[in-house]
């Protein structure tokens, strides 16, 4: 969480698909993936989702302040065969994201092990001794004028806040990072993280299926 008092958006649930295994949704930036410490915090995607999808069941989450893609499953066999699917990298997550500054070279990968900063939770940080192995591929969409570039982001792995400290340490924080961006780097109106599309096999036949999400910014 940020220093922002939370008030999550408003909007409207954003379907993107729904079959008898699982239904998949557009998150919007600000809204908790499921329910924060306290009453405050009971607004999220989740309960939303059960408001219209009872039997609705988590399988993977998204930082509060990132939007985009999630699946959620139906049923209890859709859940362990997704969870299963995420555990063992069956799944393809694609991100965009705005930095601070010009990244160079136009792709790469940053192969370098993440672990909590207790001293300083929830930031996570680079361990190499206790953190566990994380790897995240980007590629360079183009540099604007204003000293910022827009990038998609390819997770190998699936560690908490992997690509906000991946970016960080590569010296291009993503904008509008409350936690991880400083001066004006965190100047934004959100996060400048977005889940554009995920590839998983269909829990059901096992068929790849692919859900995307438009990027908002």
């Amino acid at each position: 969480m940020n220093d922002a008092a939370y008030a999550p958006p408003t909007d409207p649930l954003r379907l993107i698909h729904a079959d008898h295994a699982l239904v998949v949704v557009d998150k919007p930036a600000g809204l908790l993936s499921v329910p924060g410490k306290g009453a405050d915090l009971a607004d999220c995607l989740i309960s939303r989702l059960q408001a219209v999808y009872p039997e609705a069941l988590l399988v993977h989450r998204l930082d509060r302040d990132t939007s985009g893609v999630m699946v959620f499953a139906l049923t209890r066999h859709a859940q362990r065969s997704l969870s299963a699917a995420f555990e063992a990298r069956r799944t393809r997550k694609v991100y965009r994201a705005r930095l601070w500054g010009h990244l160079a070279p136009k792709e790469g990968r940053v192969d370098l092990p993440i672990g909590v900063d207790w001293p300083n939770r929830p930031r996570q940080h680079v361990d190499p001794v206790n953190g566990r192995a994380a790897q995240t591929d980007w590629r360079v969409l183009g540099h604007d004028a204003d000293g910022t570039c827009r990038v998609r982001l390819y997770p190998l792995t699936g560690r908490s806040h992997q690509l906000r400290v991946h970016c960080l340490t590569l010296g291009h924080p993503i904008l509008g990072d409350r936690l991880y961006a400083e001066g004006r780097a965190r100047d934004y109106p959100r996060l400048m993280l977005h889940a554009e599309s995920l590839r998983l096999p269909h829990p059901e036949d096992g068929r790849g299926v692919g859900f995307t999400a438009p990027c908002p910014f």
